[in-house]
């Protein structure tokens, strides 16, 4: 991409959710232009939803670490459970 979008360094990860979500429109043109240029290839779809499948569990965890989840979650500007999923996914690959 010869026009390179320059991103910001960000002091959250909230502050950075929020800059991709504002210029999203933007950096959509981005991809599409580079791919029309031939400098990206569009994804095999099939092959992206294979590896982001996802299946539904449940699990029981104490009440005191959701809550604990929940606060740090939210200092992070994120979804509880979608902190929770990223430290289970962390904690899983350190211990491969």
């Amino acid at each position: 991409m010869a026009n390179r979008r320059m991103v910001p360094r960000f002091k959250t990860e909230k502050e950075e959710a929020d800059w991709w979500y504002r210029n999203r429109d933007k950096i959509a043109e981005d991809f599409e232009q580079a791919v029309q240029k031939g400098e990206l290839k569009p994804l095999d779809k099939a092959a992206l939803r294979v590896r982001l499948a996802s299946r539904v569990v449940t699990i029981r965890l104490p009440e005191e670490d959701i809550e604990l989840a929940r606060q740090q979650a939210a200092r992070k500007g994120l979804p509880y459970q979608t902190y929770i999923k990223s430290l289970l996914h962390e904690a899983l690959r350190q211990t491969r």
